[in-house]
């Protein structure tokens, strides 16, 4: 079993107290998850010894700096279990990640008449580019739709799909709902119909086993601030063969091979998609928050967190004039978003916080999802590794007390 309790010691953030001296219960984690104390001595340790530029230095701290940033494309190959370590495009997260994509990729192969299909369980960032895209383009969107319990409808996403669908984009966990994608089938699906398939793993990767090549999706993306990582990183998977035949989206330092005043040539994988410096030391500290990770146990993670979200039904299911959206625990990671009866979730949210229970409210960046579900917004308690059954009952205790607040 996992120990949640001993796990929290890990992290010195939720140590602290806020406001007139209340513990501290962090519950917004699909948003940002908490760094360990491992990944904040990484990243002190590479800005003390070894941080300068990569890939581009002719002395020993540039070629220390540029092993270590290789070896944590490695490590993040073997965490997905990725064919090779060319597959790996570092990022700025999971919305840059699909922004090269849909310019890369996108504006190469689509074309006026054919379509892009998306699900409305969708994140703003797995909607945004696509529509930009088919603004250039002349590619048309189409929407499959979900269950009345949240989940997606299968049936409705075999018969949305044609000859004309080219590409394919899919969450593979709904940050507003939590719900669990069947995107194996998904994938599975739209290969069949001749699509590529994009990949939402951001709310996936940090919360179970993810194994690209038994999914066999085309491009894969997520980020590190919500696996225990620094910000400001992603991680883009795309399928070498793909990779290898798109143009590079951004131009610049790193990705060219010869610059001449007539043009240029692109590097290899998987640097023809990082121009620029990037963001060297939190690339360099993402092996210790994968090595947290796996030394867990992702199996553990999502046990714990299946648990988690069980109680938490079972507990806010007590309290009056609570609505949770979404589907039942099995189905869904550690995510709960409600509404309840007669009161803002932005109301909710500022009496929790003012209890030092840390949530969300809002309409969490998926704006067509809440027209779907007829609300405006939700609140939203979102939960990880290192938080406790006690974490659940004081998020209880915190929504009772404003409801009785607000009357």
């Amino acid at each position: 079993m996992l120990d949640a309790t001993a796990l929290k010691r890990d992290f010195p953030v939720l140590q602290q107290t806020v406001h007139n001296n209340v513990p501290l219960v962090y519950l917004d984690n699909a948003a940002s998850s908490q760094k360990p104390q491992s990944v904040i001595d990484a990243l002190s340790k590479i800005d003390s010894t070894v941080y300068a530029n990569v890939h581009r230095g002719a002395h020993w701290l540039s070629d220390e700096s540029t092993a270590l940033y290789e070896e944590s494309r490695d490590a993040v190959a073997q965490f997905i279990n990725a064919a090779n370590a060319r597959e790996i495009v570092f990022t700025t997260g999971t919305t840059g990640a699909i922004n090269i994509v849909a310019r890369s990729w996108g504006e190469a192969n689509l074309q006026q008449g054919d379509e892009i299909l998306l699900t409305r369980l969708e994140h703003h960032s797995n909607i945004v580019p696509w529509q930009q895209l088919a603004q250039r383009t002349g590619a048309t969107l189409k929407w499959c739709d979900i269950t009345q319990d949240g989940q997606l409808d299968l049936e409705d996403f075999k018969q949305a799909l044609s000859e004309r669908t080219k590409l394919v984009a899919c969450t593979m966990a709904s940050n507003v709902l939590g719900t669990y994608t069947p995107a194996k089938e998904v994938t599975e699906l739209s290969h069949a119909a001749g699509a590529v398939v994009v990949l939402d793993a951001a709310q996936a990767a940090p919360h179970r086993l993810l194994d690209v090549q038994d999914l066999a999706a085309d491009f894969v993306a997520f980020s590190a601030h919500k696996m225990l990582g620094p910000s400001g990183i992603g991680i883009l998977y795309g399928k070498e063969s793909l990779l290898e035949a798109m143009p590079p989206f951004l131009g610049g330092g790193s990705m060219i091979n010869v610059v001449t005043e007539e043009g240029f040539t692109t590097a290899g994988l998987p640097a023809k998609f990082e121009a620029g410096t990037p963001a060297i030391s939190p690339v360099l500290a993402l092996p210790a928050c994968l090595e947290y990770l796996q030394n867990v146990g992702m199996e553990l993670i999502q046990q714990h967190e299946h648990e988690l979200v069980s109680y938490a039904h079972e507990r806010l299911a007590t309290l009056g004039r609570i609505n949770i959206l979404g589907p039942e625990p099995s189905k869904k990671a550690g995510v709960i978003s409600f509404t309840v009866d007669d009161l803002h979730p932005h109301d909710l949210t500022h009496a929790l916080d003012n209890q030092g229970v840390a949530i969300r409210a809002g309409h969490h960046c998926a704006m067509p999802l809440h027209q779907r579900l007829g609300i405006p917004a939700s609140a939203r308690a979102s939960f990880y590794l290192y938080n406790t059954r006690d974490d659940v009952d004081k998020l209880v205790a915190a929504i009772d007390k404003a409801i009785q607040l607000f009357g």
